[in-house]
Formats: C-alpha cells, sequence, structure tokens
C-alpha cells in the first residue's frame, strides 16, 4: 500500500503522513528532507544553491542514512532547498530513491510536493494537505523561535509566499494538487483530527484497518 501526502510548507503534511505510516505500519519518507539535505551539502561546501553542479553533484552522493536533521530544519535550508529541488537534473537524480523506497514490500508512505503528480502517481490514496498562508506563517516562525532562532514573523510569512510562488511556477514537477487526491485544510483542523480524517479515508478506500 502506497500513501502519498503532499502539500504546501507548514500545512501539517509532515506530521499527518507520520501518523499515517505509524497508523498501518508502513515505511515513512519526507522528501522534502532529501532536497534540504541537498541544498544544506551545497551550503557547506560554500556554493550557490542555484549552481546546478553543484547542486546535482549533491544530489548524486547523498546518503539518506546520514541526514543531519537539525541542518536540515532551518529557515535558510528550507529557502535553499527550493532553489536546488526547482533543477529538472537534481530531481531525477533523486527520483529512483524514492520510487524505491515507495516500492518497498510492506509498502510506504511518502510526503512531498509532487509525490502524488510524479512520483507515486499510482499511490492508493492520496491526499492534500494545505492551510491559509497566515497560518501557515505563524506555525513555521513558533517552530523556529521555539528552536532559538531569531526571525521575524512577517520574513516568515515573505518567505513562505515566495516558496509557494516558486514551488508552484517551477518548469518541472510543479506543487499541485493531483487531480484523484483528497483535499484536507488544517487551518481550523487540528492535527488529530486531520489524522483521524485521513486514517478512516485510507481505511474506508482499501479496507486495510489501522494497527492501532
Amino acid at each position: 500500500m502506497i500513501i502519498a501526502v503532499d502539500g504546501t510548507l507548514a500545512s501539517g503534511k509532515g506530521t499527518v503522513a507520520r501518523g499515517i505510516a505509524k497508523a498501518f505500519g508502513l515505511a515513512h519518507l519526507d522528501t522534502g528532507a532529501l532536497y534540504r539535505a541537498v541544498a544544506v551539502e551545497v551550503l557547506k561546501a560554500g556554493d550557490d544553491p542555484r549552481d546546478h553542479d553543484a547542486a546535482l553533484m549533491a544530489a548524486k552522493t547523498l546518503d539518506p542514512s546520514r541526514i543531519d536533521e537539525i541542518a536540515i530544519r532551518t529557515a535558510e535550508a528550507g529557502a535553499a532547498a527550493s532553489v536546488v529541488a526547482a533543477q529538472p537534473d537534481v530531481r531525477s537524480a533523486l527520483f529512483d530513491l524514492q520510487r524505491r523506497f515507495a516500492e518497498q514490500e510492506g509498502g510506504a508512505v511518502l510526503d512531498g510536493r509532487d509525490i502524488g503528480t510524479v512520483v507515486c502517481p499510482d499511490a492508493d490514496v492520496k491526499f492534500y494537505i494545505d492551510a491559509d498562508p497566515r497560518i501557515r506563517a505563524e506555525r513555521r516562525w513558533r517552530e523556529l523561535t521555539a528552536k532559538g532562532e531569531s526571525v521575524q514573523l512577517e520574513d516568515i510569512e515573505r518567505q513562505l509566499a515566495e516558496r509557494d510562488a516558486r514551488d508552484s511556477s517551477r518548469e518541472t514537477a510543479p506543487l499541485m494538487r493531483a487531480e484523484d487526491a483528497v483535499l484536507l485544510d488544517t487551518t481550523h483542523l487540528s492535527i488529530d483530527a486531520t489524522l483521524a480524517e485521513a486514517v478512516r479515508m485510507i481505511q474506508n478506500k482499501t479496507g486495510v484497518a489501522p494497527r492501532n
């Protein structure tokens, strides 16, 4: 069973995806972490995320088991990730890794921005998670300040708008809702309620009951 969870930054898609994986005993892959990790490697080398050769080399040599979860969650890493993710060769280099993960025995849950449209168009169930931009900015601001980063809410809101525009307008694998994806709006819905609804929909569509 393959579950695709796409959506905007700070909409709750990662939390929902992890919850689905836990509920059904499936492996989970945050594909955004791959692009963030590529971006971090480029920045660590002192290169520009827009440098095609540097980004492609980082993608080809990426070892998912060695991703620094702290380093990839900064605002700088997120902004750079959106830049490297817009490069077709980088996406191609990471595509096979994602497909192999999805096709593993027992199934998997993948979350990102092009899972239901490009990586796993054959997914058994697809979700698109979104929320009001202001609400998303506030969530992201609280997340970053809790980690000790000094950021302004207005700057986060502006960065999210730029990120949405860049992700949605890129030529290769733009952020978009698959035609058969279920929209879950978390603006006024708690993550727990969103997850419960997702689990219910998966069970109804596939006949597979959650393990807990």
